[in-house]
């Protein structure tokens, strides 16, 4: 049995999200839950509420035990980019990509 939980379009890069990710990925969910409070980077606050919306859908929707639920999978993928232009010299453009993220977590029991 598995609890599932996805945040999507959120507006950070992959690249900063996945090394937190990896941080907590195997850990129970609420010492998870408890780096990620004191982990300083905004990325952290992201994971934790998309831990928490699992946590929820794990106890709520399939009744499965709090104590026992651990990170099983945590996964940080590029979703649309944003193309947007900013002015430089001699009257050219240029690109900035703002990228953006879909930001998953599968919490499974232990046995």
């Amino acid at each position: 049995m598995e609890a599932r939980a996805i945040a999507k379009y959120v507006r950070i890069s992959p690249r900063k999200m996945k090394p937190v990710a990896d941080m907590v990925r195997g850990m129970n969910a609420d010492e998870a839950l408890a780096v990620l409070e004191y982990t300083p980077r905004t990325t952290a606050t992201i994971l934790a509420k998309v831990i928490k919306s699992a946590k929820a859908n794990a106890e709520n929707n399939h009744e499965m035990d709090a104590d026992k639920l651990y990170v099983a999978e945590v996964y940080a993928n590029q979703a649309p980019t944003m193309k947007r232009w900013r002015a430089a010299s001699m009257g050219r453009g240029v690109k900035i990509l703002k990228r953006t993220s879909h930001v998953g977590v599968v919490l499974k029991e232990r046995d």
